[in-house]
């Protein structure tokens, strides 16, 4: 958890408390509201801007990594999700040329670092209880996007944030992809 091990023990003691029905609902401390059964779309302090910290951080990180201007268009919401040990993106990419998704998905199974979890027939995608304690980021889901057309692509990534950072999994992905003319 990236509220540390105080973060952790929160969630598996009101996952407890409300599984042998002592609560309704947990108790909470660490976290904005109760955790267990629940997603809170609040990382961090909120900045002035309505973003939070946490995804300010995100967003500066991508540029910085990726030596893009200041003023790219980068967004992202950062949600808590009722998970000790992963963290997991939607990421859209627009491209400036045609998507060819069979490419995308040969380029995920060859790379390094990322593991291609992509069936939706045998609806095997990427997980939080599948990519734990991996060191490679699961990837899936791959998709042209409904907003960019041929001119985009959509997946989901997973990763353990214990063994991969989660802002190094979202530019280590767009970088290969990049590199390798698979979009």
């Amino acid at each position: 958890s990236g509220a540390g091990q105080p973060g952790m023990d929160e969630l598996k003691e009101g996952t407890r408390a409300v599984i042998t029905g002592e609560r309704d609902v947990a108790e909470n401390s660490v976290f904005a509201h109760p955790l267990p059964f629940n997603v809170i779309p609040h990382i961090d302090k909120f900045q002035e801007n309505g973003y939070t910290k946490e995804e300010m951080k995100v967003t500066w990180e991508c540029r910085k990594i990726c030596s893009l201007p200041d003023d790219f268009p980068v967004s992202c919401t950062a949600v808590r999700i009722p998970t000790f040990r992963a963290h997991s993106e939607v990421i859209i990419v627009e491209t400036e040329e045609k998507v060819d998704i069979e490419a995308a998905r040969k380029a995920f199974e060859e790379a390094p670092g990322i593991k291609l979890v992509d069936d939706t027939e045998k609806e095997l995608y990427p997980m939080p209880l599948t990519a734990t304690g991996q060191y490679d980021c699961e990837v899936g889901r791959l998709r042209k996007s409904l907003v960019f057309g041929d001119y985009g692509i959509e997946m989901f990534v997973v990763g353990d944030q214990l063994l991969r950072g989660a802002a190094l999994n979202a530019v280590l992905v767009a970088e290969y992809m990049a590199d390798n003319d698979c979009f």
